[in-house]
C-alpha cells in the first residue's frame, strides 16, 4: 500500500496497537540523543507523536512534520505548546517547510519508505548550522533481509506499507555525500538474546 494511505489508515490504531518496533525506536532516540545538545530541531516522521513529546523537552523549538494528516491530527490532539509546529509535507519534494537552521534534524522509521536516501540527506544537511546533528532510526537491515516490513492489521488483513531495503553502507555512503560524519551507531535488540538479529538500528550524524 502506499505510503500516507496506509499511515492514513494505521493512524486510528498506531498509538494503541502492539507494536514492538515503534516502542524499541523510541527507546532508541531517547538513548542516543540523552546528550546531545539542540534548541531547534526538526522531527521528520513524528507521526503521531511518540517522539515529538520527549523532543520538545529539551529543545525549544520543533518544527515536526509527516506525510501523513492522519498522523498529524492524532499528534495535535496530544500536543498543544505553541513551541511545536505540525507541518504536513513530503520530504521527496523541496523542503519548503524550514525556517532557519536547525541543530538537529532526526528521522523516526521513515527512510525505509524511501527509495533514494541522497537527495533526502541533501536537504537534511542543508537544514543544520555547522556541528548540527542527523539522528536516524530505523528498522535494522537485518530483519529488512529476512522480509520484515512496517505492516499492521485490519478486519481486511494485513496491510503491508511500501518500503526499501537499505544497508548500512547506504546510509553511510549517502551521509558521507552531503558533509555529514557518522559519530555514532547503535543496534538495538528485542531481547537479551543477542544471537538473534537486533531490530533497530540508529545512527548519529554530525555537520562539519
Amino acid at each position: 500500500m502506499q505510503v500516507r494511505e496506509a499511515y492514513d489508515l494505521w493512524s486510528q490504531q498506531y498509538d494503541t496497537s502492539d507494536n514492538r518496533t515503534r516502542d524499541l525506536e523510541a527507546v532508541a532516540l531517547r538513548t542516543m540523543l540523552g546528550e546531545v545538545p539542540f534548541t531547534r530541531c526538526l522531527e521528520i516522521g513524528c507521526g503521531t507523536g511518540k517522539n515529538t513529546q520527549w523532543l520538545m523537552t529539551r529543545a525549544q523549538r520543533v518544527t515536526a512534520v509527516d506525510l501523513s494528516e492522519g498522523m498529524l491530527a492524532k499528534a495535535r490532539e496530544k500536543i498543544t505548546p505553541d513551541t511545536v509546529q505540525f507541518v504536513q509535507a513530503d520530504i521527496l519534494q523541496p523542503w519548503d517547510f524550514k525556517t532557519g537552521l536547525f541543530d538537529l534534524v532526526t528521522f523516526s522509521l521513515v527512510l525505509e519508505h524511501i527509495e533514494h536516501l541522497v537527495p533526502v540527506l541533501k536537504e537534511a544537511a542543508t537544514s543544520l548550522a555547522s556541528g548540527g546533528y542527523v539522528y536516524i532510526g530505523e528498522l535494522h537491515p537485518f530483519k529488512q533481509y529476512a522480509g520484515t516490513k512496517a505492516h499492521y492489521s485490519t478486519e481486511q488483513g494485513v496491510e503491508v506499507v511500501t518500503c526499501f531495503d537499505h544497508h548500512v553502507s547506504d546510509f553511510l555512503q549517502a551521509a558521507r555525500s552531503n558533509g555529514l560524519e557518522l559519530l555514532q551507531l547503535s543496534e538495538h535488540f528485542d531481547t537479551d538474546d543477542r544471537s538473534k538479529p537486533p531490530k533497530i538500528l540508529s545512527l548519529l550524524l554530525v555537520k562539519k
